[in-house]
């Protein structure tokens, strides 16, 4: 997609950021997570049908060190991603209340995180580093976001807003995201507070 000139300033704008990232944050820069929990039953029936996208990472992965080439390429994938896809639901796509998919032209927020955390493990970023979130929104509603682990804290790309913040910075409540060294188990985040989505048990 062609960017129009004011997201391409935009984008160089954004750089400077890195240097305010290096500063003190009211809140820790990465999330602390509390061991480890269920996963959300979307997530699980999509490992059921996707195993090659839930195993074990090869390495436990330091976080991503951040320059200005990777935190272009962040926004970049937050924003092309969230122009290409058109948001409904899973009900209106699929006649569900959940299904986890790879979007073509449209999906919720779960199919927004998938398909961005797929074009930034081909751009290079770890997996360990690209960490599926789950979070509750001021008004109840549970949400997906796509967090990124990087030396300078963890950044969230949201399928709601093209500015990428530091998590911190954001309006939700953090409940729980993929564990760092395996796709397929999930931890539990210190700022959740309630369950915003169904989960199933697992050995």
């Amino acid at each position: 997609m062609t960017k129009t000139k004011s997201f391409k300033a935009g984008i160089f704008g954004a750089l400077g950021f890195l240097a305010l990232a290096t500063s003190a944050f009211a809140f820790p820069a990465n999330m602390e997570t509390e061991g480890p929990t269920n996963p959300p039953v979307g997530h699980y029936e999509f490992c059921r049908t996707a195993p090659d996208e839930c195993r074990a990472n090869p390495t436990k992965a330091a976080p991503l060190t951040l320059t200005r080439e990777t935190w272009k390429t962040i926004l970049e994938v937050n924003y092309d991603v969230n122009e290409q896809i058109t948001p409904m639901t899973d009900k209106e796509i699929y006649g569900v209340e959940e299904h986890w998919a790879y979007p073509d032209t449209v999906g919720d927020c779960e199919d927004y995180v998938l398909l961005k955390r797929r074009e930034l493990m081909q751009a290079g970023i770890a997996p360990g580093n690209l960490l599926i979130t789950v979070v509750l929104q001021p008004n109840g509603d549970g949400h997906a976001v796509l967090t990124v682990r990087t030396d300078r804290g963890d950044f969230i790309l949201d399928n709601m807003r093209s500015k990428v913040l530091i998590w911190s910075d954001t309006e939700y409540t953090y409940l729980k995201r993929q564990a760092v060294d395996n796709a397929g188990r999930w931890v539990k985040l210190q700022d959740g507070r309630a369950v915003a989505v169904g989960s199933v048990r697992t050995q």
